[in-house]
């Protein structure tokens, strides 16, 4: 069974801490999905993974619904674009997460932007429906530049 880990951003926007988590995905042997709300915006994710960092550090991924869909170690997907099966699943602006899926996968992350009073309040109702049906979550915020895990439930 797996866990929710909710990442409350404020040193930075999601797209600085995508690919530390997608590095330790990896070294977990995990295939990632990274969900968000709207497909333009997945698409605009989708081109800065292809421009960040030196070529060494590239990130493989696709778009669901793109060529070799089911072999991309990184698939994009927006809200109603499912990759089932999936060890681990990253939410970003306001992408919901459901319970079974949390049950299912090894980790679920959802970031999001703590300077965004309504992000902030989606976040926390994401945590009491996941955590209400029986869901381990943890809750990490950013300080002073580092990591600290404030709540677990």
């Amino acid at each position: 069974m797996g866990a929710a880990f909710f990442y409350h951003l404020t040193d930075g926007p999601a797209e600085e801490l995508l690919p530390q988590l997608l590095k330790l995905a990896g070294k977990q042997g995990w295939r990632v999905e990274i969900r968000g709300r709207a497909a333009r915006a997945m698409d605009r994710l989708d081109a800065a993974l292809w421009r960040m960092g030196p070529p060494e550090s590239f990130l493989p991924h696709g778009r669901a619904g793109g060529p070799h869909e089911a072999a991309q170690p990184i698939l994009l997907t927006a809200e109603g674009e499912a990759a089932p099966g999936v060890p681990c699943v990253i939410c970003l602006d306001g992408a919901e997460a459901q319970a079974e899926e949390v049950q299912a996968a090894e980790r679920v992350c959802i970031l999001f932007d703590g300077f965004d009073e309504a992000a902030v309040q989606a976040a926390r109702g994401q945590w009491k429906r996941l955590t209400g049906a029986g869901c381990a979550a943890q809750y990490w915020a950013q300080q002073d530049g580092r990591w600290t895990k404030k709540a677990e439930g």
